[in-house]
């Protein structure tokens, strides 16, 4: 696991749309909220451009959420959740969060609600580390 900046890259042997089908999978089961997916190739080729595939995942507990955002309004900027599922130059797939540390470190968060936020690490860590089902990491489908 490389973190720069406060930003966690996951190497998926699965595609980036397959990685994010498996954080929307696992988040739901966790009982979150799905408030957004965007497919930025999908949006780019709607306009004539070409991008590699990347897709955001957006999702959070709303109960969990809202105490933070009370207290450090700031979080707004970052809140909810997002994994980001890309693929690089070589076709290499990887899936990548905002440390949920540094965000409580760079909004002030006291530790007793950092809790509410750190989940996304073993979320990410699952969705990365298991074997692909039918898709191999250059695969968009």
């Amino acid at each position: 696991m490389n973190t720069d900046a406060g930003i966690v890259h996951l190497s998926s042997s699965r595609s980036p749309v397959a990685t994010i089908d498996r954080v929307e999978e696992l988040a739901r089961a966790r009982g979150l909220v799905i408030f957004a997916r965007i497919d930025f190739a999908h949006d780019a080729a709607a306009v004539g451009l070409r991008l590699r595939p990347m897709v955001q995942l957006v999702f959070g507990n709303p109960r969990a959420g809202t105490p933070l955002l009370a207290s450090h309004p700031t979080l707004g900027l970052e809140l909810p959740l997002r994994a980001l599922a890309w693929e690089d130059e070589a076709g290499r797939s990887w899936l990548s969060y905002l440390a949920p540390d540094r965000l409580a470190e760079r909004h002030g968060v006291p530790r007793e609600l950092q809790a509410s936020i750190a989940g996304i690490a073993a979320l990410c860590r699952e969705a990365a580390s298991q074997e692909p089902t039918g898709s191999r990491a250059g695969d968009s489908s």
